[in-house]
């Protein structure tokens, strides 16, 4: 027996459902939200997504006082960047720029804290980005 047969005999509200879930799954991907930092075993991290129009992404971590983070990240458009870590209410910003394509630099840890990288798209399409951080 074919393992897609039963998919073709699907009906429209069936096949409505996949379209919606595929619809869903496409649009989170293409706002990419926050990404957890997953270091390989070399201290390395990288990761290529998708800022939609006028969302953000960012890719986070938990990383020790001390610690020096090599980061540097190219996009196919400009877009608003920073690090940042939360104290209390507060932000900290130790990396700002606006409207850029690349950059890069060495965050050096103060505190033990969740860091994250964030790029925001304030155009009207959609930008394609790769960031790369080497602790």
């Amino acid at each position: 027996m074919n393992a897609f047969r039963p998919a073709t005999r699907c009906g429209r509200p069936a096949r409505a459902l996949v379209l919606a879930l595929v619809a869903t799954a496409t649009a989170t991907s293409a706002g990419a939200g926050v990404v957890d930092i997953a270091w390989d075993a070399s201290g390395r991290f990288e990761y290529t997504g998708t800022v939609a129009p006028g969302k953000f992404a960012e890719v986070c971590g938990k990383l020790p006082a001390g610690l020096q983070v090599r980061w540097d990240f190219e996009a196919r458009a400009p877009l608003d960047f920073n690090v940042h870590y939360h104290v209390d209410k507060d932000v900290v910003f130790p990396s700002k720029l606006s409207a850029v394509a690349m950059a890069k630099d060495t965050l050096a840890t103060k505190i033990e804290q969740d860091y994250c990288w964030m790029w925001s798209n304030k155009s009207a399409a959609a930008a394609n980005f790769t960031v790369r951080l080497q602790r």
